[in-house]
């Protein structure tokens, strides 16, 4: 798929559901990457994997804000990136194995604890 293509899928999802933004769903696919490259081997990530991704990757690009951008994205907890994962799963963009549900996504942390109370101010390492 090319970038052109993704971006009209990712599109695409938005308009049919309009709760998260499109950044929402870029994010997702970057914060994948980051999980991916954690693994010794490139291959399936599992929930939790994905969202320390999320945290790891939110708090490196956005800093102690991040739990105010992914609400302003329609992203008000964990869950929320469960529902982005399945509906790029539902496209066809991401696949998913048997025992992956949206409940892998459920209460994973805490957003205000976790990206705003625990966030360390040390300067960071690329990812």
């Amino acid at each position: 798929m090319t970038a052109e293509d993704l971006l009209a899928a990712l599109e695409k999802l938005v308009e049919e559901d309009s709760r998260y933004r499109l950044e929402a769903y870029v994010f997702i696919m970057n914060a994948l990457e980051v999980a991916i490259s954690r693994k010794p081997v490139r291959g399936h990530v599992t929930g939790k994997e994905l969202l320390d991704g999320v945290r790891d990757y939110g708090q490196h690009v956005f800093g102690p804000t991040a739990r105010m951008v992914f609400e302003h994205w329609g992203v008000r907890q964990t869950e929320d990136f469960g529902n982005i994962v399945f509906k790029l799963v539902g496209a066809g963009i991401l696949g998913k194995t048997e025992t992956d549900s949206l409940e892998d996504f459920a209460s994973g942390f805490d957003f205000r604890e976790v990206l705003e109370k625990q966030y360390d101010w040390k300067i960071r390492e690329p990812l």
